[in-house]
This record gives structure tokens, C-alpha cells and sequence, in this order.
């Protein structure tokens, strides 16, 4: 009786319904006989157990240990230069030699689960070839290296706010392509590379002469799911208008680079968030819905890339993103885009917090952002937009602690007025941004939101 088991009687029973009943209906009598004995002495057994517990607290009593399960004994020695005789170690070796080690024998945990022992053979660790990207990286990747290890780097500032200097007029957005377009393009300022050209060279020019070693290309809403608000959502007129902002911002870098190579400029593609959100539904009513699919954001981000790059810029900036799902799909489109091509270029990520909570609109803190992002292995992450640089600070020193990659930033000038303005000039800008480098915790700054070339 003492190796049995509940689990026995279990699977006795699963055989052997029948005499299972049978013994069940002998043994009926003699619980209820017991139940009887139980009620009529609880009346003295519980009063009493609760009296000894008392007692053994007032006394001291000692603990009982648990029962341990027997260990396994080995022979006992034999004579000097043998082995003791057989037994668990095994059996006597020849004269003045020891028996072969065996493995020890089994005891307490092993000796009650032996299924869980260590196998005494296991495979053998296997070797690993060091991975090579066979994707051949572009000259930028060691140049823009060897200047964020030298020093900090300077991102130009908003394309909004200088256009808005211009005061253009809805006749000078159509241009003559888009005389007869039949939707307003006011607003559109992506168009103007192509109906104002030598405004956006001109704007590039003036961030370029202010310092800047990276220009951003002019096209934050160029994709196809952006333009679709203008009725622009053709491939065609996709394509122009990445080629030719490419085409015109590099224009403008070689021509600075070649007055000081000692100081040479980059191109940065643009590629902003689209105006569409895959992780936060834009109806209130249906949580589950989605203005669009994660191929669809994929595709209009391989379009945007392709054309940028067939421009001629020299790395990607992926930016103002506030749903990380979003940035995911830019990534997933680019290295699509970089497989076909046989080549790739820097790609720098940046992120936007959207109020002091100091989270993204899908709902991450920037630790959280980062982790969903390092599998892309950016060349830099960063934040940008929604806030001013006093509030950005605490942001990213959590930002810079987390990542292994270099690390950037492009504030707004300060918070909006009551009018959607930005008051903050660039001596007070430049005094909020000294934290940034005096805590090391850049490798590179420029300007969002109301910022011009004298920020």
C-alpha cells in the first residue's frame, strides 16, 4: 500500500469501470460509518487541536523536518591504488588502477525525477560564419561616421515656415503643369519643386550658407496616400515630384561641397509619416478600423524611395513619426527597395512625442520606440516636432541611454503661440539647445517647426 499512488487508482479506474463501482459500493458503508465516528468527536478534536496548537507556541515545540528521499550509497573503498568493490561506481579496476569514472549517482531531486537529468551526451556546440550584409553599403555610411565621431552634426530647419516667407499665391502652386488641375494646391509644398523650383533652391542655399551639413529633400507628404488629398495620387506625378526635389537638393549640396570639400553636404530624402495612422483607428464609432492596409503604406513608401534615390540623395531620413507601425512599414519598403537595388544608403529614423506624457500617438515612450525599432539597425535615431528643445531634454537622455546608434534631434522653436505661430528666435533657441551637446547626448541638431536658416 505504501507505492501507491492516487494516479494508480485513476488509471484503474479508466481500465476498470466496472470493478471500480463495485469496490466503491463495499466501501460506502464504511464512510458513512466514519462520518458518524467524525461528527460525533468534533466536538472534542477540534477544541482540542486548537488548545495543542497554543500549547506547542507556548512550549517551543521544534520543528519536524520532511521525510528526505534515500540517497544512493556507494561501495565502501577498497584497498590502497584500488577500487572498492562493485556498487554504484562501478567495478574494480585492474590492480593499482582506478575503476572508470562513471557518472555520480542520482540523488534527492534527480532520484524522484529522472526525466529531468542532464544528459550525459550532449550535441556538440555548432560554429557560426560571420554574418556579412551582402547588400554593399554606399561612401556616405564612412564619411558620415567619421563626422559624428569628430563632432556634432547640423540638420537644416523647416520647409513650411520659409515657404510661408514667400507668401505664394494658389497661381504660383499650379505653375504652369497644374494650370488647369482641378483641385486648389495651395498648401501643397511638396509641388514647388516643381512649379517654384527656385524657391526651394533657394531656401536649401540659405540653410546650406547658415552651416547646415544635411538638407532635407522637400517631400514630407510626398507619397501617393499624401497626395491624395490634392488629387495628385498618381504614380507619375509622384515620381516627378521625389526625382525632382532629389535632384535639387543634391544640386545644392555639390555646389556648397565644392567651395569647401573640406566641409562636404548631404542630401537627406524626406520620407514624412503620410497622413494615415495603421495603429489608431480614425473613426471613434469602430475601433477595428484602418484608413488604410500595411501593404498600402509599404508600396507608397517604395514609390517615394525609389524616386528619391534615382534623384541622387545620399541617405534617408525617416521622420515625425508618431505611429511606429508606420515607421516599420518606411523601414520594410526601404530595404525591399535596397535588396533590388544591390546598394543601400544611410537611413536616420526620428520620432515625434506628442505632449510632455512623453509618449508617440500610438501610445510608446521613446525607450519603447527604440526596442521597436533597433531590429532596422538605423545609423541614427532621434526626435523631432511637438516640442520645444527645454522640453525635449529629459526625452532624450532617455533616448540616448538606450540606443546603440548614433543619436539626433530637431526641435520646434519653442511651444505655438494662440495663433499656431512660433515666437522663439534663434539666440533663445540656440541657449535651450546648448543642453543638448553640454550633456553629450547628440551626434547631430537641426530645426523643426519655426525654424528658419538664422535659428
Amino acid at each position: 500500500m505504501a507505492g501507491l499512488h492516487w494516479t494508480d487508482a485513476y488509471n484503474f479506474a479508466r481500465v476498470n469501470p466496472g470493478w471500480t463501482s463495485t469496490g466503491l459500493l463495499f466501501t460506502w458503508p464504511l464512510f458513512i460509518a466514519l462520518a458518524a465516528v467524525s461528527v460525533v468527536l468534533s466536538p472534542l478534536l477540534f477544541p482540542g487541536a486548537m488548545i495543542i496548537s497554543y500549547m506547542l507556541k507556548a512550549t517551543n515545540a521544534p520543528a519536524l523536518e520532511k521525510p528526505k528521499p534515500e540517497q544512493a550509497v556507494a561501495g565502501p573503498a577498497g584497498p590502497a591504488g584500488l577500487a572498492g568493490p562493485a556498487g554504484p561506481a562501478g567495478p574494480a579496476g585492474p590492480a593499482g588502477l582506478a575503476a572508470a569514472p562513471t557518472a555520480p549517482p542520482a540523488s534527492g531531486y534527480l532520484a524522484m525525477y529522472p526525466e529531468v537529468a542532464p544528459k550525459a551526451e550532449l550535441a556538440p556546440v555548432p560554429t557560426y560564419a560571420k554574418w556579412v550584409d551582402p547588400i554593399k553599403p554606399t561612401a556616405a555610411f564612412a564619411q558620415l561616421n567619421k563626422i559624428m565621431s569628430e563632432r556634432i552634426m547640423v540638420i537644416d530647419g523647416a520647409m513650411g515656415t520659409a515657404v510661408q516667407k514667400y507668401r505664394l499665391s494658389e497661381e504660383d502652386f499650379r505653375g504652369e503643369r497644374y494650370k488647369n488641375h482641378t483641385h486648389d494646391l495651395k498648401g501643397n509644398n511638396d509641388i514647388l519643386v516643381i512649379t517654384k523650383p527656385d524657391v526651394v533652391e533657394e531656401i536649401h542655399s540659405k540653410y546650406l550658407a547658415a552651416g547646415a551639413d544635411i538638407i532635407e529633400t522637400n517631400t514630407f507628404n510626398s507619397t501617393m496616400i499624401s497626395q491624395a488629398d490634392y488629387e495628385l495620387d498618381q504614380k507619375e506625378e509622384v515620381y516627378l515630384i521625389n526625382k525632382t526635389a532629389a535632384q535639387l537638393a543634391k544640386k545644392c549640396c555639390v555646389a556648397f561641397t565644392a567651395k569647401n570639400p573640406s566641409k562636404p553636404r548631404f542630401a537627406a530624402g524626406a520620407v514624412g509619416p503620410t497622413n494615415k495612422t495603421l495603429s489608431v483607428s480614425p473613426s471613434v464609432e469602430n475601433p477595428a478600423f484602418r484608413g488604410c492596409t500595411y501593404d498600402e503604406i509599404v508600396e507608397a513608401y517604395f514609390e517615394q524611395v525609389e524616386a528619391l534615390i534615382d534623384g541622387g540623395v545620399d541617405m534617408l531620413l525617416v521622420e515625425t513619426i508618431f505611429d511606429t507601425l508606420n515607421a516599420k512599414a518606411a523601414m520594410y519598403a526601404i530595404d525591399l527597395f535596397f535588396e533590388k537595388w544591390g546598394q543601400k544608403i544611410p537611413v536616420f529614423v526620428s520620432g515625434t512625442i506628442v505632449d510632455n506624457s512623453g509618449r508617440t500617438l500610438s501610445g510608446q515612450t521613446n525607450e519603447a520606440f527604440w526596442n521597436s525599432m533597433s531590429h532596422c539597425k538605423p545609423m541614427a535615431i532621434g526626435l523631432n516636432c511637438a516640442l520645444g528643445a527645454k522640453d525635449m531634454v529629459p526625452y532624450m537622455e532617455n533616448l540616448s541611454k538606450v540606443a546603440d546608434c548614433w543619436v539626433f534631434c530637431y526641435p520646434n522653436a519653442g511651444l505655438p503661440n494662440a495663433m499656431g505661430g512660433y515666437d522663439q528666435k534663434g539666440p533663445e533657441m540656440a541657449m535651450d539647445c546648448s543642453v543638448f551637446p553640454e550633456k553629450m547626448l547628440i551626434n547631430a541638431i537641426g530645426g523643426c517647426c519655426g525654424t528658419t536658416e538664422e535659428h
